[in-house]
């Protein structure tokens, strides 16, 4: 039996810094952002919040180059920005 453990990141939304790959009516549904590939992994969920407001929240999907994505595909209020 393998046994996997997974954690919570979180993020403040004023200085999160993550490239928008995809977006809904200006808000990011899936972004990538830059992380230690020793110390997170996919299946680690992510959070981002503003005060008590959640802005963003899914799990790693995959880590490809450094770089974590991540979807909300329902409930992002991160904005978009310039998208790829």
């Amino acid at each position: 039996m393998e046994v996997s453990f997974s954690q919570t990141l979180s993020f403040d939304a004023a200085t999160f810094e993550y490239e928008a790959v995809a977006h809904e009516n200006g808000n990011a549904t899936i972004i990538k952002f830059p992380v230690d590939e020793k110390k997170v992994s996919p299946g680690d969920a992510v959070v981002v919040v503003s005060g008590d407001e959640i802005h963003f929240h899914g799990m790693i999907g995959k880590i490809e180059d450094g770089y974590a994505y991540v979807s909300d595909p329902k409930g992002s209020l991160l904005p978009a920005g310039a998208v790829n």
